[in-house]
C-alpha cells in the first residue's frame, strides 16, 4: 500500500492508503474527496478530477501525456503543477503524494 495525502479545498487533508496499480482519481473518488467529480470514471476524457500536484512531487509524479495535457485545457486554472488524477498511477515510488483539489473542476 502506497500513502496518499488528498488536500481538498477547504483545507481537509484525507489521508488515504491507496493499492499500487490504482490512480490518485479511483482512491479519491472511494474515500469521497470532495471535488474530485470524475465524470468519465477515468478514461481522460474529461477534466473532472484536475488535481495540484504539490512541488516536492512534480518530479516524481512526471509529465502529462499529450491527450492529457490536451484534456487539461478543459480545467479551471491550470497551474504548472495540473495533473489529471486519473492520469496518476500509484507506485512505491509515490508513498507520501501530496495533491490539492482546486476550488472547481471544468
Amino acid at each position: 500500500m502506497t500513502n496518499l495525502n488528498i488536500i481538498a479545498f477547504d483545507g481537509t487533508r484525507f489521508e488515504i492508503d491507496a493499492a499500487d496499480g490504482s490512480t490518485v482519481m479511483e482512491n479519491a473518488v472511494r474515500n469521497s474527496v470532495p471535488g474530485i467529480e470524475a465524470e468519465c470514471g477515468g478514461a481522460c476524457a474529461c477534466a473532472t478530477c484536475h488535481v495540484y500536484v504539490d512541488e516536492a512531487w512534480t518530479d516524481a509524479v512526471g509529465a502529462p501525456s499529450a491527450m492529457e495535457e490536451d484534456m487539461l485545457d478543459f480545467a479551471v486554472d491550470v497551474q504548472p503543477n495540473s495533473r489529471l488524477s486519473c492520469q496518476i498511477k500509484v507506485t512505491p515510488a509515490l508513498d507520501g503524494l501530496v495533491v490539492k483539489v482546486p476550488e472547481r473542476q471544468g
